[in-house]
């Protein structure tokens, strides 16, 4: 079990519970295969209220081979039947990676990607220089990869997917053993679902305990309720599909929040994110003042009484204001006597019972 805890920034932005939620705008293949299309997500992501763009950097030679059999196949409808012809289609250019992160930094949004090879990890310190790198859910048991991206001492997202807690472990290990120092993990399913699938959020609380560093989550899901029910339970960073509309015929289109879908869910998970407040039992801190006092009880004199007169039910009141003795001394008071003169309405206090 992993013992050590991390903490975690993307280009000086700390990320953690006790901050403001971090929005990741996964930009996917969603670009269409041009450029202006890409910076169009990028200043949509900027305008959504995003922290960050993820861009994806690989191509078709990286991930597969041109080989067309069923081993290779995609399962499912649709007009492309095999990885590589995937891939080919959907990758960002690599000629394209510059442009875009000189156009996101011309906007101040972060830019950073998800590598799926060694090579990739080579061009992106050379190109770019990303803040951060992002492990997918189908690499974290990819652990050349994991020491290569470690090796750059660059703070590392690991999404976990289908990994079970040994392989979530093994791969925290196999960074921190080559030189990364700040990991944070995703909750995520690895299936890109629109169906009524669980994505088990209770899971987070359990990540946050094994592993002790940073939660975030990884939603497929265009109801906001998902992300929100994460960041109650401590998701620190949400990354979400960015596309400019549905109908777009991109892989991710069934997945990814339109512009303004987008900024409704970063506004609603930044005003529940302020309501979360403290963890502590009581009175909220505007509530700690006289006017609130007014609606609980305590002991007043409902009539004029003497000095030495004996209190009893017939002088004295349990009624609201809440300026006076509280209703748990009532007992005590009842048979003492009055140190001095109280007119009507008067809130008793300790002073005014002789001893």
């Amino acid at each position: 079990m992993i013992k050590k805890r991390t903490c975690f920034n993307i280009s000086g932005r700390p990320i953690g519970p006790q901050y403001e939620p971090y929005f990741v705008a996964e930009l996917s293949s969603n670009h269409q295969q041009c450029i202006e299309h890409a910076r169009g997500l990028i200043k949509h992501a900027k305008d959504g209220g995003a922290d960050a763009v993820k861009i994806q950097t690989y191509t078709a030679d990286t991930l597969t081979l041109p080989i067309r059999n069923d081993q290779f196949k995609i399962d499912g409808p649709g007009r492309i039947q095999y990885l590589y012809d995937l891939y080919q289609l959907n990758c960002i250019p690599l000629s394209w990676h510059e442009d875009l992160a000189d156009y996101a930094k011309k906007l101040n949004i972060a830019l950073f990607s998800t590598p799926f090879d060694e090579t990739s990890v080579d061009f992106l310190e050379k190109t770019i220089h990303p803040p951060v790198y992002k492990i997918s859910s189908s690499e974290i048991t990819h652990l050349p990869l994991l020491k290569k991206v470690a090796s750059t001492e660059k703070p590392v997202i690991l999404s976990t997917g289908l990994a079970k807690p040994e392989e979530i472990e093994e791969a925290i290990e196999t960074l921190r053993n080559h030189g990364c120092k700040q990991w944070m993990l995703l909750k995520c399913i690895f299936s890109y679902a629109t169906g009524q699938l669980s994505l088990n959020l209770r899971a987070i609380s359990q990540l946050q305990k094994r592993y002790t560093c940073p939660i975030g989550i990884s939603d497929h899901f265009l109801s906001h309720n998902m992300v929100l029910g994460s960041v109650a339970l401590g998701a620190c960073l949400v990354e979400k599909h960015l596309i400019l509309t549905r109908q777009d015929d991109a892989m991710d289109s069934k997945i990814s929040l339109e512009p303004e879908e987008f900024r409704s869910m970063v506004r609603a998970a930044k005003e529940l994110y302020k309501e979360l407040g403290e963890a502590v039992i009581g009175p909220i801190s505007s509530e700690n003042d006289p006017y609130h006092l007014k609606y609980r009880r305590s002991i007043y004199a409902c009539k004029r009484i003497e000095k030495g007169e004996v209190f009893s039910m017939e002088n004295l009141k349990i009624i609201r204001p809440a300026f006076g003795l509280a209703p748990k001394h009532w007992e005590q008071v009842l048979g003492k006597q009055a140190k001095h003169n109280l007119e009507k309405g008067t809130p008793l206090s300790a002073d005014d019972i002789a001893t």
